[in-house]
């Protein structure tokens, strides 16, 4: 088991709680993280991504897509009514929970099943209260600070 002091991490930053406690749990958990499905996660464009989940056998309907307390969580439960008799069954099958942690303000906006693969979009909206912007230093002749500008990031 490792041990590491991330304290320094809480000292020198101000709002990244969630960043650094990510870290503690990723560091601290001995528990193996699962590699079925295998999945691939591209970035479209600045703020576009695409989640895909290869999900061979399975049907739209026992595949469950699901945004909850900052997670995206992918499950999958085959259908027991399946009476066929295989001479050898090498596509897996099995039931599945697979997550994926989302950072702040990151949406699902669309999920599609086609030709074995599940595709998850997403894409990260910024409010405009927290994009950045530059802010006029007051001097002792001005009475107050003023937002100059937006900065495009």
């Amino acid at each position: 088991m490792r041990n590491f002091d991330l304290s320094p991490l809480y000292r020198a930053t101000v709002g990244f709680d969630r960043v650094a406690d990510l870290m503690d749990r990723a560091l601290t958990s001995d528990v193996a993280q699962p590699t079925y499905p295998p999945y691939n996660i591209e970035k479209i464009d600045e703020n576009s991504y695409r989640i895909s989940v290869a999900v061979a056998g399975f049907g739209s309907d026992e595949l469950g897509v699901e945004m909850k307390e900052g997670s995206l969580i992918v499950t999958g439960r085959k259908s027991e009514d399946d009476k066929r008799s295989y001479l050898h069954r090498g596509i897996a099958t099995r039931a599945f929970e697979r997550r994926f942690a989302l950072a702040d303000h990151v949406k699902v906006t669309g999920a599609s099943h086609e030709n074995g693969m599940l595709h998850i979009d997403l894409v990260r909206e910024v409010p405009e209260a927290l994009k950045p912007r530059r802010i006029e230093i007051a001097g002792p002749e001005t009475t107050g600070a003023k937002q100059v500008e937006t900065v495009e990031a």
